[in-house]
């Protein structure tokens, strides 16, 4: 009976640690946070609406990055054009439900082969341009959509903005409830994060970074530069025009001054700060220089009477990050980890030898 008990005993604790390290484990836990917060809000608990859109607005961003962490982090390509294709992004589902009627899920369908074609003249571009002038490429791009939305007053509404306030689902209208938006952001945040995990460990992940480390040494190898680079930027495309069909259908306005160079570089500095090849250092990094302003500074009265001190605080970050911790909050994160483990594994070591010195 006790040889029963304690086998038992060691099968729950093997399936919890399995439980604890399976890759999604985190995933599932941020959910789980984020819906809790929530859980609150709908029963009552007092935490202000302002608190809550940050979070969504967060959890969008994410999906942005993570596609840029792909582009960056693994095909080693730089771009400052994010900022235009999630622009694209809200105003196709908002032209498009306001003006034409269509439904959510074919609106999914024209944004993601959008999305497709777009990358691919970008990803046929990179071939040619390499480094700080892709960079600039993609920023002249950007700065022509930009144009593009201010003037193209039939679709965009110009500098006035578009506002959506409803959705169609099933050949139905229906207004928007930030509840229920809040909660599908939260799904499709653990389903994206999902996906780049298995993107990053797969051998399209692999092959991407040896494509970063060395052209010609992964060319050597068999892998092909121009479906790479390709796929690269198809997939950060795709995660851009995500972004901004989920920025449109939870806030609902979008005016041509939000999609400028400042958020590609915001963009561009949460993947750096948080780690560019790290999901957590993604997600940590996004929260750090969006999230802490949405959700948490925008609630204390200093900042709100002097915004453009988190501006001062998120370049203050940059700059610590990449002189001290080049590898991002994530490499931080695992060296304190590292460092932390052998301190216990030292003391414990020192308790043994002195519980034993006694017993002798």
């Amino acid at each position: 009976m006790m040889l029963y008990t304690v086998n038992r005993s060691l099968e729950r604790k093997a399936k919890l640690h399995q439980i604890l390290h399976h890759p999604y484990f985190g995933f599932f836990a941020l959910g789980f946070l984020l819906l809790f917060v929530q859980f609150l809000r709908i029963t009552g608990v007092n935490i202000p609406i302002t608190v809550l859109r940050g979070l969504g607005l967060t959890m969008i961003y994410i999906i942005i990055a993570l596609g840029f962490s792909i582009l960056l982090g693994y095909a080693g390509l730089a771009s400052l054009g994010t900022a235009g294709f999630v622009g694209i992004g809200t105003y196709l589902i908002g032209y498009l439900t306001n003006a034409k009627g269509y439904s959510i899920s074919m609106i999914l369908v024209i944004g993601f082969l959008g999305a497709i074609a777009i990358g691919t003249i970008v990803g046929f571009i990179s071939l040619r341009i390499e480094g700080l002038y892709l960079g600039i490429i993609t920023l002249g791009l950007s700065e022509i959509l930009n144009e593009v939305f201010k003037n193209a007053t039939a679709i965009t509404n110009g500098t006035n903005g578009l506002l959506m306030n409803r959705i169609v689902l099933f050949g139905q209208y229906y207004q928007f409830n930030s509840n229920t938006i809040f909660i599908a952001i939260v799904f499709i945040l653990i389903l994206v994060m999902v996906l780049t995990l298995n993107i990053m460990k797969s051998p399209t992940g692999r092959a991407m970074l040896a494509m970063r480390n060395s052209e010609s040494a992964a060319q050597a190898m068999g892998v092909s530069v121009l479906k790479y680079r390709l796929l690269a930027f198809i997939i950060a495309t795709v995660y851009a025009f995500l972004g901004g069909i989920l920025y449109m259908t939870y806030i609902g306005f979008s005016i041509p001054t939000t999609w400028n160079l400042a958020f590609s570089l915001f963009v561009l500095a949460a993947v750096i700060v948080g780690g560019s090849q790290s999901i957590a250092g993604v997600v940590l990094g996004t929260f750090m220089i969006f999230g802490l302003d949405l959700a948490v500074f925008q609630q204390i009265t200093f900042f709100q009477e002097n915004p453009d001190i988190t501006f001062i605080l998120n370049g203050v970050l940059i700059v610590v990050v990449v002189m001290f911790y080049p590898g991002g909050l994530a490499r931080l994160l695992i060296n304190l980890k590292f460092k932390i483990t052998n301190l216990v594994k030292k003391l414990m070591k020192k308790w043994k030898a002195y519980k034993y010195g006694e017993d002798d």
